[in-house]
């Protein structure tokens, strides 16, 4: 039975992750940083499956808990994982005219120290003849970057370069790669109106589901002669470029 950690595991695009992965029969190492117990739909399908999965707490902003966290891992289930998926994403809202040093550091601290320390010490805890996967999850607006949540976005962008940069360096033991999902479970700011808005502007006429990420991940697993790429689920977002976030399209003005 192969291994997962899932970071950020517990809810949103990670549970969808951690479900998909569970109904292909994986085992589970799913973080957060303070959540209790995974959210319904993702408990239900853990049930379901009868799937071999353990909770583990860590904040991705502390290096010295990053450090922990694949010994934590190894030590429970007897080996390294697998798979990395490095999901866990800060997002606050920043621009130009609001950035500050503190919130370039924390996002940067969670969005790319962490997947970067993470894959390295997954590399280190490999035996002779071991392989292993990273999967680090992206954004779309790496392709057209713009000024609104500034902060995340420089850091997706370093988490970006740092997928091409830790495939060449990991390899042949490691296979890093990444996945850059558009818009795919609103926040409660976005309007109905606004998503039916949203979707017809996308070059495909719709915008991902939790699935389609999961399917992505899931293949890249898999993909055994396939390192250092980086697969976009947007419905075709990253074709176009946008003037503003997407918070801020489709809204009557």
């Amino acid at each position: 039975m192969k291994l997962a950690l899932v970071t950020g595991g517990f809810r949103r695009m990670g549970a969808a992750i951690a479900a998909r992965l569970a109904m292909e029969g994986w085992a589970l190492a799913l973080h957060c940083r303070s959540a209790k117990s995974p959210e319904g739909d993702l408990a239900a399908t853990l049930t379901a499956t009868g799937a071999d999965w353990h909770g583990f707490y860590a904040d991705l902003a502390d290096g010295e808990g990053l450090a922990a966290l694949i010994d934590d891992v190894a030590r429970h289930f007897g080996r390294p994982p697998d798979l990395l998926v490095n999901n866990a994403s800060a997002f606050e809202y920043d621009d130009a005219q609001t950035v500050t040093p503190a919130a370039l550091a924390h996002h940067h601290a969670v969005n790319a120290v962490a997947p970067v320390i993470l894959a390295t010490e997954l590399a280190r805890h490999l035996g002779e003849g071991d392989q292993a996967c990273v999967v680090n999850i992206l954004d779309q607006r790496i392709r057209h970057p713009g000024g609104d949540q500034l902060s995340y976005t420089l850091s997706k962008l370093t988490l970006s370069a740092a997928t091409e940069t830790l495939a060449r360096a990991l390899a042949p033991k490691v296979r890093v790669n990444a996945v850059a999902p558009g818009l795919t479970i609103p926040t409660d700011d976005y309007l109905p109106a606004q998503m039916v808005a949203l979707e017809a502007a996308m070059p495909l006429g719709r915008l991902p589901e939790p699935e389609d990420i999961a399917d992505a991940v899931l293949w890249l697993a898999n993909a055994q002669a396939t390192t250092g790429q980086t697969i976009f689920v947007d419905g075709g977002a990253s074709l176009k470029s946008w003037d503003r976030d997407f918070l801020f399209l489709g809204r009557d003005r």
